[in-house]
């Protein structure tokens, strides 16, 4: 599993691929949905239901995101509220405190040893690992994998794990760097290049960037993090970068050309970083 910046995620006691998802091996995978869609970045991120009710789709065709992030598979643990048992899948409703969310876990028909079919009972506690779905507007979890939590005190390490990772993308690495979400950390920019590298930030950089909005904030930053050279990026592969509609990035670039940032290259949506 690819991890957010330093933070090195647990395995959660997944046993992955115990009901066939093979989801905890990482790598590139195809959509749950069936458009065979692929993820370069099949991310495993412990959230909160809250979080998963609030995520929304930046621009049709992006997925639906937390923290400007395109999310992958998701862990929760909850307490089920209900349970509605069907011929093909069973749906839970789950309960973590921050909001309830519908978890629906379809069962294999040529497992007949209760593993994958297993059912929990109302009020017990469960960690579930799945991908976020929406239809008709409501969303719910299509679940790979449900196990009963066993020692409470895992509820609250999940809770620090998401805190963790939420401020991670939102505010930076401890000490000042930004996380992977594109938005500014403490001083305003990135101190990570796009191949990794320490970048440090521009004093002339830090300054006018902390006069531009915060949209424009995030463009610069995926602008720097990408480090895309004199040719510079264009509106659409920032707008898919950043989860920002194409309006906003142009927007954003404008008053990022007002502050002498960045300037333009190929055409009228094609910028680049100013070095100073």
């Amino acid at each position: 599993m690819s991890a957010y910046g330093g933070f090195a995620k647990t395995s959660y006691g997944a046993q992955g691929g115990d009901d066939g998802g093979g989801f905890m091996g990482g790598g590139t995978q195809q959509g749950s949905q069936g458009g065979g869609s692929k993820f370069a970045d099949d991310t495993l991120r412990p959230v909160t239901i809250k979080q998963l009710i609030e995520s929304d789709e930046p621009y049709p065709g992006a997925g639906l995101s937390v923290d400007g992030i395109p999310i992958t598979q998701v862990t929760l643990i909850g307490q089920v509220r209900s349970i509605k048992p069907q011929a093909t899948n069973v749906t839970y409703q789950i309960d973590d405190g921050t909001g309830v969310i519908d978890v629906k876990k379809w069962l294999d028909a040529e497992r007949a040893d209760g593993g994958a079919n297993a059912t929990f009972q109302p009020d017990t506690y469960v960690r579930v690992f799945g991908r976020l779905t929406q239809f008709n507007s409501k969303k719910h979890v299509g679940a790979h994998f449900i196990r009963q939590i066993e020692d409470f005190n895992e509820v609250s390490y999940h809770l620090l794990d998401a805190t963790y990772v939420h401020l991670y993308l939102t505010k930076g690495a401890s000490g000042g760097g930004a996380g992977a979400g594109g938005d500014a950390g403490g001083d305003g920019m990135f101190v990570d290049g796009g191949n990794g590298a320490a970048r440090p930030a521009g004093g002339v950089h830090n300054a006018r960037l902390k006069q531009c909005s915060r949209n424009a904030q995030t463009v610069f930053n995926y602008m720097q993090r990408l480090a895309a050279g004199d040719e510079g990026a264009n509106v659409q592969a920032i707008a898919q970068g950043t989860g920002l509609a194409a309006r906003d990035v142009i927007a954003a670039a404008d008053d990022l050309l007002g502050q002498g940032l960045i300037y333009t290259t190929l055409d009228d949506e094609t910028w680049a970083v100013l070095d100073y």
